[in-house]
């Protein structure tokens, strides 16, 4: 199966402007983010992204939107090469948004990860875009594997 994704050389070199408009929020607490989201029985949903990357902006206006609109999820999103933003980690620490994805070994954009209030990862991450068609089966199963995770966490 082939990976659509985007690195960041190839980011710099598409065309597609990111819409400011419709971006999900950037957290300034990871841990804070996580700690909201489970307290409503969700899984911290984190996208990792690029200026200009268009599997980016599918994900993002696509599935990742709509679906915190209705309610249906915590999503947030880091930009992979901010290094000047301040961003709080799951233990207290200060550090950046590009530190963060790169100790996450988060290389493409977009990654989705799945994350639960102490920053363990609660389902298998999507990697770029690997079939559009399929794209929401796959984010839906890996949700739901999440939710399912940290309820039985909950219960133990």
């Amino acid at each position: 199966m082939s990976t659509t994704a985007t690195t960041p050389e190839e980011a710099a070199t598409a065309a597609t402007p990111v819409n400011r408009s419709a971006a999900l929020p950037s957290p300034a607490s990871l841990r804070g983010a996580a700690l909201a989201a489970a307290a409503r029985g969700e899984p911290l949903v984190v996208m990792t992204t690029l200026s200009g990357c268009p599997y980016c902006d599918l994900v993002r206006n696509s599935y990742l939107l709509p679906l915190r609109r209705e309610g249906k999820v915590q999503a947030v999103q880091i930009d992979i090469r901010d290094r000047n933003s301040n961003l709080q980690g799951f233990q207290g620490e200060n550090t950046t948004p590009a530190e963060q994805a790169r100790l996450w070994k988060a290389r493409f954009a977009p990654t989705v990860l799945f994350l639960g209030p102490k920053g363990q990862e609660l389902a298998e991450r999507l990697v770029g875009v690997a079939v559009p068609d399929f794209y929401g089966e796959y984010l839906n199963a890996r949700l739901q594997e999440a939710r399912t995770k940290l309820k039985s966490a909950h219960a133990t």
